[in-house]
């Protein structure tokens, strides 16, 4: 049994004016927000790069130790690609391979110590293009490049550098 009271229900609702009102405050606030937002995403997109590029530097390390054959992380700049491979003098073809291209807008320069050169003539897929060694010890070979720098169309570039002990590359603001 439902009871009546005999009243026309008035529940509080919105008006399309009101509606309307709403819709356009909220417009005007994201049309303000959107250019800041922007530029939040793209220096989130310049340090996921480099976080990812420092962890293929991990693997690379990580596999030179334990399969016990140099690993190659070669970095096209031209083209904006970068992988790790292992080394061709010693597997023909490396099943494991990673090859990785970067955001449109992002771009990635080499930076060499002082007197070397980081192109490594033992990899013959990618001859000419700079190269980290890691050797089956866990260091890198002298000739790596001393920093990556990968930058976007804003902003300060990261850099993937080279650490103070030599042991490994580590994520900077600056290439020294």
């Amino acid at each position: 049994m439902t009871l009546s009271t005999g009243k026309p229900n008035n529940a509080p609702a919105f008006t399309l004016v009101e509606l309307i009102l709403v819709m356009s405050v909220i417009l005007v606030v994201i049309s303000i927000v959107s250019p800041q937002l922007k530029n939040f995403f793209h220096g989130r997109t310049v340090d996921s790069e480099a976080r990812r590029l420092l962890a293929l530097t991990r693997a690379g390390q990580a596999r030179a130790v334990s399969e016990g054959i140099p690993m190659v992380l070669w970095i096209d700049a031209q083209h904006g690609t970068y992988g790790l491979e292992a080394e061709p003098s010693y597997e023909d073809h490396d099943a494991r391979e990673q090859d990785f291209a970067l955001e449109s807008e992002l771009k990635i320069q080499v930076v060499n110590a002082a007197g070397q050169s980081a192109v490594n003539s033992t990899n013959l897929v990618h001859a000419g293009l700079p190269q980290i060694r890691f050797l089956p010890d866990g260091s890198y070979d002298e000739n790596s490049p001393a920093a990556l720098g990968l930058s976007g169309q804003t902003g300060a570039p990261l850099w993937v550098a080279q650490s103070r002990s030599h042991l490994n590359y580590e994520i900077r603001s600056q290439p020294n």
